[in-house]
């Protein structure tokens, strides 16, 4: 086995190295543990946050332009580095490398967007509200910020937070998952060395000792989470508390609905990438299949042929990529395995079968193929629980009003997309589909940087969304001035 991939803090502009207990680092691909993770407790914390209030008071002076231009160079940064980003994100994650390369591009147009923040911070100006009494609104930064990151998006989700947050003249603490740090470590070396100041940018790792730590830190004002809803509740709950301004983005559960009338090669298309891209771990995953009237018969047959035609390997090879890679752990296999074992038991059918999948030069990795189970029911615990692996759900209607029914009557609110070729009904659901984020024959309605990523109820807990105008407003407080002058005639201070 070859030497572990160390994983040091990143405080105070210094890469320091943990000797504590730690937790393994996984090649999915492979089984083979890469490096160990240095769980971080409330001393790194301590030191970290102690590093970006510190370092606040000059950030904060520092003009929006010249802090726009340490992200251009970041930006510049990142694309000359991009194919060692992906390889990263593909070794510690199980991404495809095409997949690498798609989330950390989304990753980079959050880049883009932070490096317009000169005009981002406009204020507003009234003269004249009342007689020679004039207003403007000024967006000032909030001080020290929190991102804690999930495992499914090493790159992408904290490059949602931090380079806003920054660019907005706020100083920042990351904490990413303790099951992907290497690629957080990268990225933390290229901000520096794209010349950000020491104790702008902090990288903690840990787990929960950590985010604790984080979480009631007197000198935090605001916190981003991405993760399950249980933890995003909790984080939300304890943040705010004690006195902290908190966006949690919680898990989610997809529906999908194909009218009758679909465009049947290209829905198979968007509802295979949907389900078992990123081997289904995405909070916007299409996980359930809502067919209405004869949609079913139309789609399934191809539909499941293309499940079963999907190539599963290592993704750790760059000149050798499958379709679909490995999932994080052994133990979240297990978890989505015995999930497929509860929706038969409860009387569904699997009509394509990823569970018998194996990878001849990878024996050890954590696979898991392509599935598709039919006649799921709303009972049922596979209809109820986010999945989070390859695994596609179908529920059958007879009409398009209980398909949203079905898909409204969920605790979440992420994603919904529909498969049509009726204006009519696409307009029916666009607008009763309770639900933040809409496709209309799209599969995956992930926003782009510049529109706020808006998940409902139990997908999201807090006021401002990442992304867009909200993440500005998040990371950002408004202040209101009022201004009016006495004095002598116009034109007395040049004559004096």
């Amino acid at each position: 086995m070859s030497a572990l991939t160390p994983c040091p803090h990143f405080i105070g502009g210094e890469w320091i190295t943990s000797a504590g207990p730690s937790t393994p680092v996984y090649n999915p691909s492979t089984g083979d543990v890469i490096a160990e993770c240095p769980a971080g407790g409330p001393a790194e914390v301590n030191a970290a946050v102690g590093a970006a209030q510190a370092a606040f008071p000059a950030w904060r002076e520092t003009p929006a332009v010249d802090r726009a231009r340490v992200f251009f160079k970041y930006r510049q940064l990142v694309e000359q580095n991009f194919d060692a980003l992906c390889r990263c994100v593909a070794r510690e994650h199980g991404k495809t490398y095409a997949e690498a390369r798609g989330s950390a591009f989304r990753g980079l147009e959050n880049i883009e967007y932070a490096c317009g923040v000169p005009s981002l911070l406009f204020g507003d100006t009234l003269e004249n509200m009342a007689r020679n009494v004039d207003c403007e609104t000024l967006l000032q930064p909030l001080g020290v910020c929190v991102g804690i990151t999930p495992f499914n998006f090493p790159a992408m989700v904290p490059l949602w937070m931090y380079p806003l947050a920054i660019a907005c003249g706020n100083t920042f603490v990351l904490k990413p998952s303790e099951k992907v740090p290497l690629t957080a470590i990268l990225l933390g070396q290229l901000l520096e060395q794209a010349g950000c100041p020491k104790g702008v940018f902090n990288l903690v790792h840990g787990g929960r000792a950590a985010v604790d730590a984080l979480l009631t830190h007197p000198q935090v004002r605001a916190i981003s989470f991405v993760g399950s809803s249980p933890v995003a509740k909790y984080i939300y709950e304890t943040g705010t508390r004690n006195g902290k301004r908190v966006q949690a983005n919680g898990g989610a559960k997809n529906y999908l609905v194909i009218m009758p009338d679909a465009d049947i090669p290209k829905t198979v298309e968007a509802l295979s990438t949907a389900a078992f891209g990123c081997a289904g771990e995405r909070c916007m995953a299409g996980s359930t299949a809502i067919t209405v009237g004869a949609a079913a018969d139309r789609l399934l047959p191809s539909l499941v042929s293309a499940a079963r035609a999907i190539k599963v390997g290592r993704t750790d090879l760059p000149d050798r990529q499958p379709d679909m890679g490995a999932v994080i752990t052994s133990q979240h296999r297990d978890r989505v395995l015995s999930l497929v074992a509860s929706g038969e038991k409860e009387g569904a059918k699997v009509i394509a079968d990823g569970r018998g999948v194996t990878v001849p030069d990878a024996p050890r990795g954590f696979y898991l193929g392509a599935t598709i189970i039919d006649g799921v029911e709303a009972n049922m615990t596979l209809a109820r629980e986010e999945v989070f692996g390859p695994v596609l759900n179908v529920m059958r209607m007879d009409d398009l009003d209980r398909a949203i029914a079905l898909t409204n009557a969920s605790a979440f609110g992420n994603g919904a997309a529909i498969f049509t070729n009726s204006g009519g009904a696409a307009r029916e659901f666009k607008h009763r589909v309770k639900a933040g984020m809409v496709g209309i024959n799209v599969g995956v309605p992930a926003t782009m940087a510049m529109f706020p990523f808006t998940g409902w109820d139990d997908s999201f807990y807090g006021d401002l969304h990442i992304q867009g105008r909200e993440a500005v407003q998040f990371y950002t407080q408004q202040k209101v001035v009022t201004t009016r002058w006495f004095g002598g005639e116009v034109g007395d201070v040049w004559r004096k």
